[in-house]
């Protein structure tokens, strides 16, 4: 390789723990005793996407971070991916790691999005929350469906290709730098060493499910989402990016003004020059605003 990968301050370990049926890869930082944070990563990405932010951390916790189903080194699931499904994982995990007490969550995009909506329907679970640029997706009318449901079911018909291979674990890098300029190499370099596997002619591809290309099989309602959060009780934190996810659509109920306002309790901040991954591009101010709430 031509760059030195990233070295972790504090050190991890993984499991492999039985959700649903899944074979989750759980891992874990910190001392067993210290007060616990989950943390829930995004859409193709996996529980290594946190180490910048937990290296930043003053203090110490207990961590525990899971690779969701279909990514990092987590079970596939062959008959597709639904919300519905991460949602019952996060109940289910949370059960396991916290059977008796509420938790302190965190989680980026999907990951974001499945704590928010989980806090309102389960909000004597959640003692503080964390949202990282998830707040929903596109909303999706009711007349979309009969279109969607056809893509849907003829993105069955033929096999998801496979992921395109990488000779070297710095040629992945790369296209992870190519992808996110603000991203270091040496970060980049240990991103791609936690999130890739070896096929059989030894050539790389990323871990995750090729599978995730296929559509939901629902479509997002805004109006839906916003009923859960509106029964969140819990402390919330909103951190979006620089350019947050969904754009934010001036006089559009799609606007992140309009969603941050549908919970009112909230407090809002904006990591001002970083891109939909904060945790890569400001890991130090994310790590500060976190342990700041959560501590409070």
């Amino acid at each position: 390789m031509n760059d030195t990968a990233y070295q972790p301050r504090r050190a991890s370990r993984t499991e492999t723990m039985d959700i649903r049926g899944i074979p989750y890869n759980v891992r874990h930082w910190g001392p067993p005793d210290a007060p616990l944070l989950v943390m829930v990563h995004g859409h193709r990405d996996c529980s290594a996407t946190w180490q910048f932010v937990i290296d930043a951390f003053k203090k110490d916790w207990r961590i525990v971070s899971p690779d969701w189903r279909g990514f990092g080194l987590s079970g596939w699931a062959p008959q597709g991916y639904w919300h519905q499904d991460y949602m019952a994982d996060l109940d289910t995990f949370l059960e396991k790691v916290s059977p008796h007490d509420p938790v302190r969550l965190i989680g980026h995009s999907l990951g974001g999005n499945m704590s928010n909506t989980y806090a309102g329907v389960r909000p004597d679970r959640i003692e503080k929350l964390v949202a990282v640029d998830g707040f929903g997706l596109r909303n999706r009318g009711p007349g979309e469906l009969p279109d969607h449901l056809d893509r849907w079911l003829k993105s069955w018909r033929e096999p998801v290709p496979g992921a395109r291979p990488y000779k070297s674990l710095d040629e992945m890098a790369d296209r992870l730098v190519q992808g996110n300029p603000k991203l270091d190499k040496a970060r980049a370099l240990f991103l791609a060493a936690n999130q890739h596997r070896v096929l059989p002619d030894g050539k790389l591809v990323w871990s995750f499910d090729p599978g995730h290309a296929r559509p939901f099989g629902t479509l997002h309602r805004v109006e839906e989402w916003v009923a859960c959060w509106k029964r969140i009780t819990c402390p919330v934190l909103w951190v979006a990016s620089g350019r947050p996810f969904p754009p934010n659509i001036e006089g559009d109920e799609l606007s992140i003004d309009w969603r941050r306002k549908q919970v009112p309790h909230a407090l809002f901040h904006v990591a001002e020059g970083t891109g939909h991954n904060v945790q890569h591009d400001a890991p130090e101010e994310l790590a500060k605003l976190i342990e700041n709430f959560v501590a409070a």
